[in-house]
């Protein structure tokens, strides 16, 4: 490893604890396993936590302590091999949240708020982890800065365990990275599906409705649109007054707008002799519904809700077939599907691969070479690593993590407005090139 002993300002981390939490990303075991291999190349242990922090947070000294092969492995060389390039996540995650009851700064105080936090930090303490990856999307960011700021609030003696966080999420709506690792994976994986609707509905004369993931924003979805030659994209990003209606006051997604913006690019298209189309929308639309599509439809430990049980795709398919027959007094065959899950534990890009090896060596350099705590790995350029510290990704007053929006008139955003079908906000056609 690079750098004399002397100048190395983390040597003193010897045992070093490894956490993946949150929905799978391609390239995982990547970042798993340069990030494993970098320590224990340099003669420090490596322990990878299974399933998030499931264990971690139901730990007790007495009655549920942590079993070796049961709640976590120490890695050796053996384990890495071949790993960088393997499916799937050889420590396993979950989607548990040790702050859940952490909702402002002064609840960091609050023992019975922090209750699963202080068992995650006993556990590691007791385990002798000296700094903690935690490898995971916004809310598993989120709680690697609860697992920091908690640790100020100990007293002065008190053990400390350092934390670095990997950013990880295949909707890339990170800010502090260009992109996240296992994006472009999911964007070439679900392409390909794309194309292969569109090859069916060119075949049958129909559409499909394509519901790609992007909870909250659209990065995933406007890429899917992009690589599979989609006709029309739409994501949260795209929510103006022309696809909203006012419920209780406030401006709510309208299905029946939502469908007639799809009947305009129909016909549009049947202006053109094109009777077929493939249409991508990001599942995060339907968190911005009326609540009478939303009523009792189940959340996770982090408040989101389970948008797999609503279906949009098949709901507004369905909502433009009728809309659609109405409008014409013609039938129109349209297919509602979600993809997405089949693409987060798919084998992983090269660049994926790439990108995550960067960041898990990153995370060694990060804690050892230069001594960090409470900053998230990341890479900018040709893979040149930075550490951005938490606090310039989490909200100071709600400790929440900012989004990062496509922004509606960005290079990437009118790259996917300028390949999709045009059409003119009254449903006619435009006219402004050949069809593809």
């Amino acid at each position: 490893m690079t750098g004399s002993s002397s100048s190395r300002k983390g040597d003193k981390i010897r045992r070093v604890g490894i956490i993946f939490s949150g929905g799978p990303a391609p390239a995982a075991n990547a970042v798993i396993s340069a990030a494993a291999t970098s320590f224990l190349e340099d003669n420090r242990e490596v322990v990878g936590f299974f399933h998030g922090y499931s264990n971690l947070q139901a730990y007790h000294p007495t009655t549920n302590r942590l079993v070796p092969g049961e709640h976590y492995r120490v890695f050796g060389e053996k384990d890495l091999r071949g790993l960088r390039n393997e499916r799937g996540i050889v420590i396993g995650t979950a989607r548990a949240n040790p702050g859940q009851g952490v909702k402002k700064p002064e609840d960091l105080r609050d023992s019975t708020k922090t209750a699963k936090l202080r068992n995650v930090y006993n556990a590691l303490v007791d385990l002798e982890i000296d700094a903690l990856i935690s490898i995971g999307g916004d809310d598993t960011l989120k709680t690697a800065n609860f697992m920091y700021e908690f640790q100020q609030h100990l007293p002065s003696d008190a053990a400390r365990v350092r934390v670095v966080h990997l950013p990880k999420t295949i909707d890339n709506d990170y800010r502090g990275i260009d992109f996240t690792f296992g994006f472009f994976t999911a964007v070439d994986v679900m392409a390909k599906e794309l194309m292969n609707l569109r090859a069916d509905s060119m075949a049958t004369g129909s559409y499909f409705i394509v519901e790609a993931m992007g909870r909250k924003a659209g990065w995933l979805s406007y890429g899917v649109a992009i690589a599979g030659e989609a006709h029309l994209v739409l994501t949260v990003e795209d929510i103006d007054d022309t696809l909203t209606e006012l419920e209780n006051g406030e401006a709510k997604l309208s299905l029946d707008k939502l469908a007639d913006r799809i009947i305009d690019l129909i016909l549009t298209r049947e202006q053109r002799k094109k009777h077929y189309g493939t249409v991508v929308l990001a599942e995060g639309l339907a968190e911005h519904m009326g609540s009478k599509h939303l009523e009792g439809v189940p959340r996770d430990e982090h408040g989101h809700i389970s948008l797999g049980n609503i279906s949009l795709g098949k709901l507004v398919a369905e909502r433009v077939a009728k809309r659609y027959e109405l409008r014409t007094g013609r039938k129109k065959k349209l297919t509602g599907l979600q993809v997405g899950y089949e693409s987060r534990c798919a084998a992983p890009h090269a660049f994926d691969v790439m990108l995550g090896s960067q960041l898990g060596i990153g995370a060694y350099r990060a804690l050892v070479e230069e001594g960090l705590d409470g900053h998230m790995v990341s890479v900018t350029g040709q893979l040149d690593l930075r550490y951005v510290p938490f606090k310039e990704l989490v909200n100071p007053e709600t400790l929440i993590t900012e989004v990062r929006f496509v922004q509606p008139g960005s290079d990437f955003h009118r790259l996917a407005r300028f390949l999709e079908t045009r059409v003119d906000p009254r449903g006619f056609d435009m006219g402004r090139r050949p069809e593809r």
